[in-house]
């Protein structure tokens, strides 16, 4: 006879035989599932972000960098020595060719000037003697020949002395402007020392060193861009003003001189980066530079087909700063993955977001508002 011990025994053992198999079952169904479902459809499509093929005009451009430099400058040294007086302009001044700029102690050539002077008027009261005396046979043509050149040497001196007075006045032999003085009033200059610089700051020019392949597409008269680094957000506009015919061996360089219009805020010594466009196509097919892809030989990119990614190897053209012209492989509209192309491989699912995200996967996508009514519907 059972017991009723025996009896809840027996039902214990019979419930846990239904929960495993329901548990097996359960598992079997699952693993069926993920056997049946493709590859491609397990794997979660990589998030990226793309950019269109867009037509526009793009640049052929150089790009280098250089110092500044003013074609024209002079040192002003002083012809001859002396105190100097007075110093009239300081740096930073506006000069014209010709302008005083220092006044030096004229006492010594003043008095050299009159000396001379007395030495000339006596040698012309002799030689106006000397020529009475030989109208009247009263004197040989020898010693009148000797008063004459006697006589042309004290003119000359005359003018020397007077020459060397005039140079105690220091003028400026170019118009510019005073880059640097190294005197002070009272100072003692001597002769052939220089005591200013001048720039002529109504021109710039900057020296580039460039490769020899470019040799053949700069030219003279070529818009130039200039941008220095004291001036950010500022360009300036100027031309190629030079081509150096000869490459330099050691280098494999040659020089292109690029001219600016002078500007107040341009100076001399300023480091500038500069861009030749030595040409443009007006309707070209262009892409972001950082949709192409470093892994080969050959520039490619990705683009989206039917939520995949496609590798398409391209033909570059012209590069133009942030953009690169696409000559082959590419049509306009076509989207370029800009984001995400490392995780990418041939046929890899994508989903584009970003501003290109495609409008009805933005639709699709749920919403906060939608997700909290349905929290709360029955």
């Amino acid at each position: 006879m059972s017991t009723p011990h025996a009896f809840a025994s027996a039902g214990r053992v019979l419930t846990g035989a239904i929960l495993v198999s329901a548990v097996l079952a359960l598992s079997a169904c699952k693993g069926g599932d993920a056997k049946d479902k493709p590859a491609d459809e397990a794997a979660a499509p990589v998030p990226v972000e793309t950019e269109p093929v867009v037509r526009r005009s793009v640049a052929a451009t150089w790009a280098g960098t250089a110092s500044l430099e003013v074609p024209r400058g002079a040192d002003v040294v002083a012809k001859t020595s002396g105190i100097a007086l007075a110093v009239l302009v300081e740096e930073g001044d506006v000069v014209r060719a010709g302008q005083p700029l220092v006044r030096l102690d004229p006492d010594r050539a003043r008095l050299a000037v009159l000396q001379s002077r007395a030495t000339l008027g006596k040698l012309e009261n002799s030689y106006k003697r000397a020529q009475q005396l030989s109208g009247q046979q009263m004197i040989s043509a020898n010693d009148l020949d000797q008063i004459r050149f006697d006589l042309d040497t004290a003119r000359a001196q005359h003018e020397m002395a007077q020459l060397e007075l005039s140079y105690t006045t220091v003028t400026a032999p170019i118009s510019g402007v005073i880059s640097q003085r190294m005197i002070r009033t009272g100072n003692f200059v001597q002769i052939n020392t220089p005591i200013f610089s001048i720039v002529d700051d109504a021109r710039i020019e900057a020296t580039l060193n460039v490769p020899e392949r470019e040799l053949r597409v700069l030219k003279r008269g070529q818009p130039v861009r200039l941008q220095v680094d004291a001036l950010p957000g500022e360009t300036f506009e100027g031309v190629v003003e030079r081509v150096a015919p000869i490459v330099d061996a050691r280098s494999g360089t040659f020089r292109v001189i690029c001219a600016f219009a002078g500007n107040e805020g341009l100076r001399a010594g300023m480091f500038g980066r500069i861009r030749i466009d030595y040409d443009q196509r007006t309707d070209a097919l262009v892409i972001p530079r950082s949709a192409l892809l470093e892994d080969g030989d050959t520039p490619a990119v990705y683009t989206v087909r039917d939520g995949k990614a496609v590798r398409v190897d391209v033909v570059l053209g012209y590069v133009d700063g942030a953009l690169i012209e696409v000559r082959e492989g590419l049509e306009e509209n076509a989207p370029v993955v800009t984001a995400g192309k490392v995780a990418l491989r041939e046929g890899s699912a994508v989903q584009v977001v970003g501003e290109n995200a495609p409008a009805e996967a933005t639709a699709a996508a749920p919403t906060g508002e939608g997700d909290t009514a349905a929290g709360e519907a029955p």
